[in-house]
C-alpha cells in the first residue's frame, strides 16, 4: 500500500468523473482545485464525501478527480458514485455497507428529449380559445 492507487469512473446525468484514491490524510482535488473552491453549496460537499463517511475512511484516503460536464449537482452526483467504486478496489469488504446505502448503483434518470410539436420535453404551446 506504499504507493496504491485506486480508480473508479462514477456517470451521473451527462457528467463523468474519473476518481482517484490514494492513501493520505482526506485531501479531496476535483479538476486541480479544493472541493472548498470547486464546490460552492455545502451540501454538495456532503454528497461528494458520503461513501468515505460511510465506509469510516475519511482521513486514511486522498480523492484526485478529474470531470467533465453536466452542472455541479450531477457532477457531485458523479463523483460520489467514482468514489464508491473505487472504494471497492480498495477493500471488497466495503460492498454490503456502500450496497445498502446505494452509492454502487448509477442513477438512470436522464434528460428527457424534446418532441416535436411542444417547446420543450412536456412543455406545449401556450393555449388560447380564440
Amino acid at each position: 500500500m506504499a504507493n496504491a492507487r485506486y480508480y473508479g469512473t462514477g456517470r451521473r446525468k451527462k457528467s463523468i468523473a474519473r476518481v482517484y484514491l490514494m492513501p493520505g490524510t482526506g485531501k479531496v482535488t476535483i479538476n486541480k482545485r479544493d472541493i472548498d473552491d470547486y464546490l460552492g453549496l455545502e451540501t454538495l460537499k456532503v454528497i461528494v464525501r458520503q461513501p468515505l463517511v460511510a465506509t469510516e475512511t475519511v482521513d486514511k484516503f486522498d480523492v484526485l478527480v478529474n470531470v467533465r460536464g453536466g452542472g455541479y449537482t450531477g457532477q457531485a452526483g458523479a463523483i460520489r458514485h467514482g468514489i464508491a467504486r473505487a472504494l471497492l478496489q480498495a477493500d471488497a469488504d466495503y460492498r454490503p455497507v456502500l450496497k445498502a446505502a446505494g452509492f454502487l448503483t448509477r442513477d438512470p434518470r436522464m434528460k428527457e428529449r424534446k418532441k416535436y410539436g411542444l417547446k420543450a420535453a412536456r412543455r406545449a404551446p401556450q393555449f388560447s380559445k380564440r
